[in-house]
């Protein structure tokens, strides 16, 4: 059975997730239902100690192709990316 409720969340917290949806072609319904089932299950998000940083070309010495540092905006799509993927292996 399913419940309405009303859940407070900070502009860039929300608008972060309906980016994520829709790049994911899904419901920010079911984004938001996925995460709560992580969480409730025991799973937590990476420790600020374990962050990881964005890969390092072995072949030019900088960063990967296509990484922009200034644009933070394009790096927490990344960041969600692998997130998403981390989610999938470990269902």
């Amino acid at each position: 059975m399913f419940r309405r409720i009303t859940v407070h969340l900070p502009a860039d917290l929300l608008n972060g997730a309906k980016r994520k949806a829709a790049a994911e072609g899904r419901t920010l319904d079911s984004l938001i239902e996925d995460g709560l089932r992580l969480v409730v299950i025991g799973h937590t998000a990476t420790a600020k100690g374990q962050r990881t940083m964005p890969r390092i070309s072995t072949a030019r010495g900088g960063l990967m192709p296509g990484i922009d540092l200034t644009d933070s905006a394009a790096l927490q799509e990344m960041d969600d990316g692998d997130v998403v993927e981390r989610m999938k292996r470990d269902q």
